[in-house]
C-alpha cells in the first residue's frame, strides 16, 4: 500500500468522525433561548472533541510525511489509532448530554488516554521502520516527550474526574495546547527535501 492510500483513508475516517459528532447536536424544536441554552454542554463537548480530532489530524498528517514505505505494522497501528478515535463521537455525545457528569468525564479521559497511547505506538512503529536523520531524531524526541507528558496529564485527569470534573476539563485543554502546533522539525525536514 502506498502512503497516499493510508493518508486518504485516515483523512476520510477523521472527516466522518467529525461529521458524526456534529450530528449529535439536534436542532431545537422551538425558537426559545432556553431550549438552545440546554444544548450548551453538548456544544462545549463538541468544540473540545473537534479540537482534539483536528489536532490528531494535523499531527497525523505531519507524522505520515516522515513515512518512506508503509509496513504492515504501520497499517495496523494506524488502524488501532483510527478505531479509538472513532469512539470519540460516542464519548462526546454522552458527556455533553449528561452535562459533564463524573462517569462521562472519566470515560472521555480514559478514551483520550487510549488515543494518545495509540498515536504514540504509531509514531514508535514509524520511527522503527525508518532510519532517522538529525531533524527526524529531534522530531521523534519532541513527539515522545509530548506523548509521555500527555499520558501523565490524561492519567491525572482521570483521577481528578473522581473529585472535580472541571479540573479534568482544564487538563484536557492543557494537552490540546501542547499539541496544537505540529512539530516544526517535520516541516524543516520537508523543506530540506525540496
Amino acid at each position: 500500500m502506498g502512503k497516499n492510500r493510508l493518508e486518504a483513508f485516515s483523512d476520510g475516517v477523521l472527516a466522518i468522525i467529525i461529521t458524526i459528532m456534529v450530528l449529535e447536536i439536534k436542532i431545537p424544536h422551538s425558537d426559545s433561548w432556553a431550549e438552545l441554552r440546554a444544548l450548551v454542554p453538548l456544544f462545549l463537548s463538541y468544540i473540545l472533541s473537534f479540537t482534539f480530532v483536528g489536532i490528531y489530524w494535523g499531527n497525523h498528517h505531519h507524522l505520515l510525511h516522515t513515512v518512506k514505505r508503509v509496513s504492515s505494522g504501520i497499517i495496523w497501528s494506524n488502524m488501532n489509532l483510527l478505531f479509538w478515535l472513532s469512539l470519540v463521537p460516542f464519548a462526546t455525545g454522552w458527556m455533553g448530554k449528561m452535562n459533564f457528569a463524573q462517569n462521562t468525564v472519566i470515560t472521555y479521559a480514559v478514551l483520550l488516554m487510549i488515543c494518545g497511547t495509540s498515536y504514540y505506538i504509531l509514531q514508535k512503529i514509524i520511527q522503527n521502520c525508518h532510519k532517522a536523520d538529525e531533524h527526524m531524531k529531534k522530531m521523534y524526541q519532541s513527539q515522545e516527550r509530548k506523548g509521555i507528558a500527555s499520558m501523565v496529564i490524561y492519567s491525572l485527569s482521570i483521577v481528578f474526574a473522581f473529585f472535580n470534573t472541571a479540573i479534568s476539563g482544564v487538563l484536557f485543554v492543557v494537552v490540546a495546547a501542547m499539541w496544537m502546533v505540529p512539530d516544526r522539525n517535520i516541516e524543516r525536514m520537508l523543506e530540506g527535501e525540496r
